[in-house]
């Protein structure tokens, strides 16, 4: 591994976890709806993401913003969908990346039909559709890996196992590893340490290097921790043992990568600065700019329900109007 590309690594996951820590403060801030954490998943998400190519798709949860982010995914466009301005944000054409799916595992049908639509035209791109360990109970998920299967799809099913599906442990989600439900589909089944961006990265370029040839699908579990809440609704505290937390808080797959940088002699203090500037930059580029940003109606949510009239939509938005017009309207100096 070059250490060029070893600093560009660095380099994004430090961005990343900057990204996600200043939409936190936003949302505390009420600036933002509601933010899906990614700390401590950073080394998956940035690896996995430098494995894909220009011509390659990938199907996101509600939490890949690294993966978003590098896509080339305008970082305002991101805030955007969270402040409730946005119905999607991007244009998937345009950067090969699906937008944010919030219903768990519903990505990854879709990700299977577009990888065998690649396969019909001949291409040798790749898919990788993106989803966590709660995710692995839902149908969805299950059948997207028979058909894949079945027809060979050039698909990478990439599981960020966090260990935790909200408040449920990964326990409750199987009995044995993720990764070993691999061999039930027929296809290779992969397991990576995700808080090693060097692992992660090979891994993944491995199993979509095989979708390109012909190989078919592959499934890979990515073993991390969620440190952060679920989303910003989310109290970790009542549930998980601290213990454990402050465990995975020794394994953060940052600190591991600078100190494998800064023992090659890779990472001076000059390249430090560059990256903590840049931090700050970005920190400040989208403070200013979603606190910019109009304030989004309520309403608005009913608009792209349906694709016609619906009188049972039409009713609860009439309902929904009234309710609101019911608060006695406040001016800045907090008068009625």
């Amino acid at each position: 591994m070059i250490h060029d590309e070893m600093r560009l690594l660095y380099r994004d996951m430090v961005l990343l976890r900057r990204l996600d820590s200043e939409a936190v403060a936003l949302c505390r801030q009420g600036e933002l709806g509601l933010w899906a954490p990614s700390l401590g998943q950073e080394a998956a998400q940035i690896g996995a993401a430098h494995a894909m190519r220009r011509g390659d798709f990938a199907f996101p949860t509600y939490r890949e913003h690294g993966v978003v982010w590098h896509r080339g995914v305008d970082v305002i466009d991101m805030m955007r969908i969270f402040r409730g301005l946005s119905n999607g944000g991007w244009d998937p054409a345009k950067h090969g990346v699906a937008p944010y799916t919030i219903v768990i595992g519903d990505q990854c049908p879709h990700a299977v039909g577009y990888a065998m639509g690649i396969q019909r035209d001949g291409t040798d791109d790749a898919v990788i559709a993106f989803f966590g360990d709660g995710a692995t109970s839902e149908g969805d998920v299950h059948e997207a890996m028979v058909f894949a299967s079945v027809f060979e799809a050039p698909v990478v099913f990439f599981c960020q196992n966090n260990q935790w599906a909200i408040s449920e442990p990964v326990n409750r989600q199987a009995v044995v590893p993720i990764v070993d439900r691999a061999a039930g589909y027929g296809m290779p089944g992969v397991l990576v340490d995700g808080n090693d961006v060097l692992a992660v990265l090979a891994v993944t370029r491995e199993a979509l290097q095989r979708a390109r040839d012909g190989g078919g699908p592959t499934l890979i579990e990515a073993t991390t921790y969620r440190m952060g809440a679920h989303t910003t609704s989310d109290d970790p505290t009542r549930y998980r043992d601290s213990a454990v937390t402050e465990e995975w808080a020794g394994r953060d797959p940052i600190k591991r990568l600078l100190e494998q940088l800064q023992a090659e002699g890779a990472a001076d203090a000059e390249f430090l600065a560059e990256v903590e500037d840049e931090s700050e930059k970005l920190a400040t580029h989208i403070r200013t700019e979603v606190r910019a940003m109009e304030k989004g109606h309520p309403l608005t949510m009913f608009e792209h329900a349906h694709g016609h009239h619906h009188e049972g939509s039409h009713s609860e938005r009439l309902a929904f109007g009234e309710y609101l017009e019911s608060f006695e309207t406040v001016d800045e100096d907090g008068l009625a």
